[in-house]
C-alpha cells in the first residue's frame, strides 16, 4: 500500500526511518498515546503533508505496535482533526481550508497573547533561563535561513511557538498549542514559495524574544497580536491565490 506521504519513495523511507528513531527513544508504557505523539511531530514538523495516506502496515512494523494499538493512535489523531477515515480507503492527513485558518488563528490569538500577557503577573516566580529554548529556536531558524532551508525554518518557528506557550507551564496549555500547530504546519503546505511566508517571522521572532529578555510583556503581547493577524492573513492570501 502506498502512503502517499512524500512524492518519491526516497523520501518516504527517510520519514520512517525518523520514526524509527523516535520510537528508539520512548518506553513502552501508553503506547497509542506515544505513537500519536510520533505522528503529530511528523505533522508539525512537516513530514506529512495533507493528503497523505497512512499505512498500518508499514507502521505497525515501524512504530513496533499493534495494529490495535494503531488504531487506538489514528482515532486519537483522528478526534484532534490531525486525521481523517475515509471509508474503503483508509487513514488520511486532511486537507485544510480558509475556514480553517481563520478559526486556527482565532483560538493562536487567545492562547497565545493571554500566555505573554500573563508573564507580567509570573515574573517573580519564573526560573533562570526560561528563555533559553526561545533563544536556541530563534538561532535555528536565523541559521536555516542563512542555508536558504525554509522548511527547517519553519520547524524552528513551530518549536518557537511551542516555547512560548511553554512558558505558562500548563500540560494542558501545551497539548493545545501541540494540536493547534499541528493544523498550522499543514497549512503551510499550501505556500508555493516557502520564503515568502517564513522570511520576516525569523526576524519577528527575534524581536519578540528580545521584549521578552527586557521584561516587556505588554509590548511582546501586543506585537506578538499584530504578528498572528499578519500571519493569517499571509496564509489566507495563499489559500485565495491556488
Amino acid at each position: 500500500m502506498s502512503t502517499g506521504l512524500r512524492d518519491d519513495d526516497e523520501g518516504r523511507q527517510a520519514w520512517l526511518q525518523g520514526v524509527a528513531a523516535d520510537v528508539a527513544r520512548l518506553d513502552r508504557s501508553s503506547s497509542a498515546e506515544r505513537a500519536a505523539d510520533i505522528l503529530r511531530r511528523s505533522i508539525t514538523e512537516g513530514a506529512l503533508p495533507p493528503g497523505a495516506q497512512l499505512s498500518e502496515v508499514e507502521l505497525t512494523e515501524v512504530l513496533e505496535v499493534s495494529r490495535n494499538t494503531l488504531r487506538e493512535a489514528f482515532r486519537l489523531l483522528t478526534h484532534e482533526g490531525l486525521l481523517v477515515y475515509k471509508l474503503h480507503r483508509g487513514v488520511f492527513v486532511p486537507e485544510l481550508d480558509e475556514h480553517d485558518v481563520v478559526d486556527l488563528y482565532r483560538l493562536r490569538r487567545v492562547l497565545e497573547v493571554d500566555v505573554v500577557r500573563g508573564l507580567a503577573e509570573r515574573d517573580p516566580e519564573l526560573p533562570a533561563g526560561r528563555l533559553e529554548p526561545l533563544q536556541d529556536d530563534v538561532e535555528a531558524a536565523e541559521a536555516a535561513a542563512l542555508a536558504d532551508r525554509w522548511q527547517a525554518v519553519a520547524t524552528a518557528n513551530m518549536r518557537f511557538h511551542e516555547d512560548l506557550v511553554g512558558l505558562a507551564d500548563s500540560a494542558r496549555l501545551d497539548a493545545i498549542a501541540g494540536r493547534l500547530l499541528a493544523e498550522l504546519r499543514l497549512m503551510f503546505h499550501v505556500i508555493a514559495k516557502p520564503r515568502d511566508l517564513h522570511a520576516s517571522y525569523v526576524a519577528r521572532n527575534r524581536g519578540l524574544l528580545e521584549l521578552l529578555e527586557a521584561r516587556k510583556y505588554g509590548q511582546a503581547a501586543a506585537d506578538l497580536h499584530q504578528y498572528l493577524l499578519d500571519s493569517e492573513q499571509g496564509l489566507l492570501d495563499a489559500f485565495r491565490a491556488r
